[in-house]
């Protein structure tokens, strides 16, 4: 099996430390200060036609997460496939790479909320006023759900790990043996089927993964566009 190596390899490099420490202290504050002001109203993103939406949600939404698995799935991933992507890049490009995959995914993100958003109220609109009445708390609990985690930057991660070690292999749940190259693909299709299907009570913001890996495949391409060095 290939296996990757790098020399003076730092298993925990600068950048991703702070990181998973900024995280993990942004996390400690949703549960405590959290229980007397809300900061997912403040940090975390909203859709554009809410009255929530503060343009630095952009970047700040990326720290926050929704629950104790949530952030330890995120981390662990970024973790996982940041790291060596940090050492082959260094600080500054991985940093670089990481806010930019972050803010690509959340446009990506935003502008479907936005399409989604203008139907829907377009339909409350053509409602009789009793109907409005009626639904006018549904429709603000929708145009004012909160998005939150570092999802969109993570899987930008993943996909650019995928693309600069093809043949690698991940070990899926630690036993099954798969190539990066087709871990990324499979798990791209997943999120492309999901988001197509747009199942009701599904809350996971698939279009952001979907933004995030995109955004991280088209940065690579390019900066590794005239490196000849052979990735594994």
């Amino acid at each position: 099996m290939t296996e990757f190596r790098p020399t003076r390899f730092e298993i925990l490099p600068t950048v991703i430390k702070n990181l998973l420490i900024i995280n993990g202290l942004v996390f400690l504050a949703q549960i405590t200060i959290g229980k007397q002001i809300n900061l997912e109203d403040i940090f975390a993103l909203h859709t554009w036609q809410s009255d929530l939406f503060k343009p630095w949600q952009f970047f700040t939404h990326m720290f926050m997460h929704g629950n104790f698995y949530h952030i330890l799935g995120n981390m662990f991933a970024l973790w996982m496939f940041g790291s060596i992507l940090e050492n082959v890049w260094g600080p500054q490009r991985f940093l670089t790479f990481y806010i930019v995959c972050g803010l690509g995914a959340a446009l990506c993100h935003m502008g479907v909320l936005y399409y989604e958003m203008q139907q829907t109220i377009r339909l409350f609109n053509g409602l009789s006023f009793e109907q409005q009445q009626m639904y006018r708390d549904g429709l603000l609990n929708k145009v004012n759900e909160a998005t939150l985690g570092a999802s969109g930057a993570v899987f930008g991660c993943l996909a650019a790990f995928g693309y600069l070690f093809p043949n690698t292999y991940i070990y899926v749940y630690y036993l099954i043996p798969l190539k990066a190259k087709w871990f990324v693909m499979i798990y791209a299709g997943i999120e492309l089927t999901q988001a197509i299907q747009n199942s009701a009570g599904d809350n996971v913001a698939h279009v952001a993964h979907l933004g995030g890996a995109l955004v991280g495949i088209i940065l690579v391409y390019f900066w590794n566009k005239n490196n000849k060095k052979t990735f594994y």
